[in-house]
């Protein structure tokens, strides 16, 4: 059976995103991408909500045609492109971005239809507010948490209002050398 995964970057203080909904305080540099790379390869689909996918459609399709994009973005792009696409939205009608399965009713049994299914694990790519969802429905099997060397303040978390006292167990946890703390729990049982 497949799990369901968060992929998500947060601040000390538990922010997915700066309260304008940036991402600007992420320490991105060559170690995190090849952090993100390795979890890309476990992923079997990625799952965003609304607002993720839309900005991951309008910019990626893009990186295929462009030659001063790196040999990275170039085969991120082509792995999007080809990789069976998650969204989770009841506003949505139709997604345009090839190979994307829309779920807008029925969350949590078409999301165990998935992990049922054969292969590699869900992902949730950041998208807050669909994991918030997912995580309120108690689907999420183990969380990747990147932890910033930031405090923002305020901004929109995915722990905040709603959900319930979760117990996780730590799975493994490193340090990158800009000072994020990279770490993998499951629930505990």
């Amino acid at each position: 059976m497949r799990k369901l995964v968060l992929f998500m970057h947060v601040s000390l203080d538990g922010y997915a995103s700066d309260s304008n909904g940036g991402l600007d305080w992420i320490p991105y540099n060559e170690e995190l991408e090849k952090y993100a790379e390795e979890v890309v390869a476990e992923v079997g689909s990625p799952v965003y909500g609304r607002t993720t996918y839309r900005m991951m459609e309008s910019y990626w399709p893009a990186v295929l045609d462009d030659p001063n994009e790196s040999r990275h973005s170039i085969e991120y792009a082509k792995w999007l492109q080809d990789v069976k696409k998650i969204v989770i939205s009841s506003t949505m009608d139709k997604p345009e971005w090839n190979n994307t399965l829309l779920i807008k009713d029925n969350i949590a049994e078409e999301i165990k239809a998935l992990k049922e299914q054969p292969g590699k694990n869900l992902v949730i790519f950041g998208s807050p507010g669909a994991a918030k969802t997912l995580l309120e429905l108690g689907l999420i099997d183990e969380f990747l948490l990147t932890i910033c060397p930031v405090v923002l303040g305020n901004g929109k978390s995915v722990f905040e209002g709603g959900v319930e006292k979760i117990k996780l167990k730590l799975l493994s946890s490193r340090t990158l050398k800009s000072g994020i703390i990279a770490t993998r729990y499951e629930l505990e049982k």
